[in-house]
């Protein structure tokens, strides 16, 4: 008898993506509520501010499809999801004090309304209670993943610290920031749905390297939207991420492929910081296509993505995370 083919994937679209998750996510945003509930009116205050800010909660939702194209039955997922969501909302929380930012997706950040002593102190409570929610699962394996993961995301933290205002920063090391800064959560998210269902080695570090490449596209997306978007599209500045003295792929590889009157010129705002080259940047990015091949970086760990995805049974779950690496790289889906 012959295999009856996979039918034709009814998900193509972001919002298609969100209709199939919509109940578990539904069931993680109640959880989430619930489980920041404090007797301290500050606590309340500050985490309803940044969690309730919108948002695609792209990270948990990745969890929740991760285990169901891994094929999980059970409930944890959820308490999963809400546990990944408290841990970027705390690294949030901490960037823009980091950061000194003011706008995060179009709204004041919580250290422009509160402070950054209150910010941070959150952000603290926020990582306590993930973890209080991870040993609640009582689960060694998952223990280990989420606090390696934490670990491994303040590194980043640090290594971004050393190369702001650094014009000599390279693509390796700006690579190890976002590895550490954003894909590694992408991978834990995406690999514990593995965890969960227990697929075997293979599956499961399939599941992980799509989660890794995932975020590796993500980021150096956002990093091209920096120059290329403004605040009513992207929630932030263009610009803000040269104001801030960061040097990103854009910058990076507009360095590599400039003349040297031109590369000093780049390097010298990188170490100013601030806006007051920004004209004479964008010109400069323009000018050595410097978007176009940071899209390209951006699209090859996409195509990486999705290729990893070919381990895993075909269905519904898998096809949207098929879709999600299209929308890492084009938001516009």
């Amino acid at each position: 008898m012959s295999a009856v083919p996979h039918e034709p994937t009814r998900i193509e679209r972001f919002s298609d993506v969100q209709t199939l998750a919509k109940a578990d996510m539904a069931a993680v945003d109640a959880l989430i509520r619930h489980r920041l509930a404090s007797d301290v009116v500050l606590i309340n205050q500050v985490a309803e501010h940044i969690i309730g800010g919108g948002g695609k909660r792209l990270r948990p939702m990745l969890h929740l499809l991760a285990a169901q194209a891994a094929g999980y039955g059970g409930r944890q997922h959820v308490q999963l999801a809400a546990v990944i969501e408290f841990i970027h909302t705390s690294t949030l929380l901490h960037d823009d004090v980091v950061d000194e930012s003011d706008l995060r997706r179009g709204r004041q950040t919580a250290n422009a309304v509160w402070g950054n002593a209150a910010s941070v102190l959150v952000g603290d409570f926020l990582y306590s209670r993930s973890f209080q929610m991870m040993v609640e699962l009582d689960s060694m394996r998952v223990m280990r993943i989420l606090a390696d993961t934490t670990n491994r995301i303040a590194e980043g933290e640090v290594l971004q610290l050393l190369n702001i205002g650094n014009p000599d920063t390279g693509e390796q090391a700006y690579l190890d920031v976002i590895e550490r800064k954003t894909a590694v959560l992408f991978a834990a998210a995406t690999r514990l749905g593995a965890v969960l269902a227990d697929l075997p080695a293979e599956q499961e570090d399939a599941l992980a390297r799509y989660g890794l490449d995932l975020g590796y596209a993500f980021q150096i997306a956002d990093d091209v939207l920096d120059y290329a978007s403004d605040a009513g599209t992207l929630g932030k500045n263009i610009g803000d991420d040269l104001a801030e003295g960061k040097p990103t792929l854009p910058l990076i590889l507009a360095i590599e492929r400039s003349d040297p009157a031109q590369a000093a010129m780049l390097k010298r705002a990188i170490q100013a910081g601030g806006l007051d080259a920004l004209d004479d940047v964008l010109a400069a990015i323009r000018a050595t296509d410097a978007l176009t091949a940071s899209r390209d970086r951006a699209h090859a760990y996409a195509r990486s993505a999705r290729d990893a995805l070919a381990a895993l049974p075909a269905g519904d779950a898998r096809d949207a995370l098929a879709v999600l690496a299209d929308y890492a790289v084009d938001r516009t889906r």
